[in-house]
């Protein structure tokens, strides 16, 4: 079935706690751990019926933010996912206290349990009402951001659209575009503002409800940080800090030679050849269909993903007003299937999502026969792994995207891959020090945030966009709205990609192969584990990191 055929109706939240309800009775009662077993498998249906509902209408509401319908049942999503997570996370007690919890370990994982473990420290009926007014306030800072209107040349823009203009290869008319947009967020600024207090707040009273000294605590439960804590991404963001901050410095000082500059200004944040950076060739059709090429030519496995998502229509990543802003992938699990979303609008970031996302949805597809749907529960950090190592993966190819330039796009996403380990990792210290101190005013954080900047990013100078010199930058990160402390997976997930990309340049058959390996571990056991399984070292390791500077150092330097 294609998606645009794929019926929806909207789930009932009454019907479905009283389904799960019926399945604690029946597991209280189960004599055995295969009972359970075979009762669990009554719970992955209603769950996948509910989850299917719940994205068809999630990526219908994206594409089409005036979409009155599908507004409507985004609004009963915010209201009603509290309590089916709430739901969920009773009946997966149940099993979590089970007298025969070795079988089901020994059919479900131990990091499900794991996981089951730290989810019932993170929910309660007493929280459900601040979850309800969270998603509330997230989704208001999305739709604010989807429907941005900017003023430019005579027509409007969002977001998204003003790409093309913001990194353009003559500096004025950037300087121009980027000035459209700093205005923009200036003028919202003050609403932004009072929505992330709204949220510092609500989430830290959801914390203190559930007996956390903060919301940091209650965040890495909800992100399954099964088997690293606080302290290691802090020893990890010191590493980043000693070794990749004076290595991107030296990457910024070449780019600001190659752009003519004395030192990188913020209106080349994202511009790295005077120019203008590499685009792909060809409509947005032509670029899915040399996406379409080149899996064929990766390997049979690819092939047969990609023909799939061509086939069922599972894309849905050209620009357009009122569409959301953003890019992710997402899973339908009554259909098997995974889904696209994205904003192509002209850049090299179509390409990219044409890797990175595609690298998410090849990894769902892989394992979608899997009968265990815990296995699918992997935390973000493996997440990211697929993606940015499909990146990689897929440097080969890039000619049938960039032409005669694809070199220049190679040499701009290795630099851009090393250049945003520091902003990542920034993001992630700066959301460790606005919930660790809750009470600090907007102005307080946007002054956090340029004391970050100077640690993190002392090569690029902001005084030429206002909005960005007065602190205001992560303003624009949607994930700190949405999915707060998600960010360091990225980085995380950076350095074993990139522990990917030196293999395979010394044996790409068995990097490759090592690749497909962990795509099928899915989520089936810890994060390290799993890493150290298929040949990497975690992250977290002394030396990991300088290791990996030493050798783009020899790249790239």
């Amino acid at each position: 079935m294609k998606f645009k055929d794929m019926p929806y109706e909207r789930p009932s939240i009454d019907e479905y706690e009283k389904a799960i309800e019926e399945l604690i009775t029946r597991q209280k009662a189960a004599q055995s751990g295969e009972e359970q077993f075979e009762i669990h498998k009554d719970y992955y249906k209603i769950h996948n019926d509910f989850e299917t509902a719940f994205n068809i209408a999630y990526i219908r509401h994206d594409a089409d933010n005036t979409d009155e319908f599908y507004e409507k049942e985004n609004n009963y999503f915010d209201e009603v996912l509290p309590r089916y997570t709430n739901a969920g996370i009773k009946y997966k007690n149940v099993l979590f206290e089970s007298p025969y919890r070795e079988y089901l370990v020994g059919k479900l994982g131990p990091a499900t349990f794991k996981n089951m473990e730290l989810d019932l420290k993170s929910i309660s009926d007493d929280i459900l009402p601040l979850m309800q007014e969270e998603n509330a306030l997230a989704s208001r800072y999305d739709k604010l951001i989807a429907t941005a209107k900017i003023e430019y040349e005579g027509e409007t823009y969002n977001l998204s659209l003003m790409t093309p203009f913001t990194t353009n290869k003559d500096r004025e008319v950037r300087k121009k575009a980027q000035k459209a947009v700093s205005d923009w967020f200036m003028s919202v600024t003050p609403e932004i503002d009072e929505i992330y207090d709204k949220m510092v707040k609500n989430r830290t009273e959801q914390a203190k409800l559930l007996g956390f000294d903060s919301y940091t605590d209650l965040a890495y439960c909800r992100m399954h940080r099964n088997s690293y804590g606080k302290a290691d991404v802090e020893n990890f963001r010191k590493q980043i800090k000693e070794y990749f901050v004076p290595f991107v410095g030296k990457l910024a000082e070449k780019r600001a030679a190659r752009l003519g500059l004395d030192k990188l200004q913020a209106t080349e944040l994202g511009v790295y050849f005077n120019e203008g950076n590499p685009k792909p060739t060809g409509t947005p059709e032509e670029i899915l269909k040399s996406g379409q090429d080149m899996y064929a030519e990766l390997s049979a496995e690819t092939k047969e993903f990609m023909n799939f998502m061509m086939e069922h229509e599972l894309f849905d990543v050209f620009g357009r007003k009122n569409k959301a802003a953003g890019g992710y992938q997402t899973y339908l699990p009554n259909y098997k299937a995974p889904f696209i979303y994205a904003n192509f609008n002209g850049t090299s970031g179509d390409v990219d999502v044409i890797t990175h996302e595609c690298g998410h949805a090849f990894q769902a597809y892989v394992v979608r026969n899997d009968d265990i749907i815990e296995h699918n529960d992997l935390g973000m950090e493996t997440a990211e792994i697929h993606s940015m190592s499909m990146e990689y993966f897929t440097y080969g190819w890039m000619k049938n995207f960039f032409g005669d330039r694809y070199k220049d796009y190679l040499e701009m996403h290795i630099e851009d891959a090393s250049t945003f380990l520091p902003y990542g990792t920034m993001v992630d210290e700066f959301q460790h020090i606005v919930y660790d101190n809750p009470e600090m005013t907007p102005a307080e954080r946007k002054a956090t945030w340029k004391k970050l900047e100077q640690q993190y990013r002392p090569y690029i100078d902001f005084s030429e966009n206002e909005f960005f010199n007065l602190g205001g930058f992560w303003q624009k990160q949607l994930h700190i709205f949405d999915v707060p402390f998600y960010y360091i997976d990225y980085v995380l997930a950076s350095i074993c990609a990139m522990q990917f990309k030196v293999w395979m340049d010394e044996d790409f058959d068995a990097a490759w192969k090592h690749y497909i390996e962990l795509c099928k571990l899915s989520g089936s056991d810890f994060y390290t584990n799993m890493i150290k399984e298929v040949g990497l070292k975690t992250p977290f390791e002394n030396g990991v990191v300088k290791d990996i500077v030493d050798k783009f150092t020899k790249k790239i330097g």
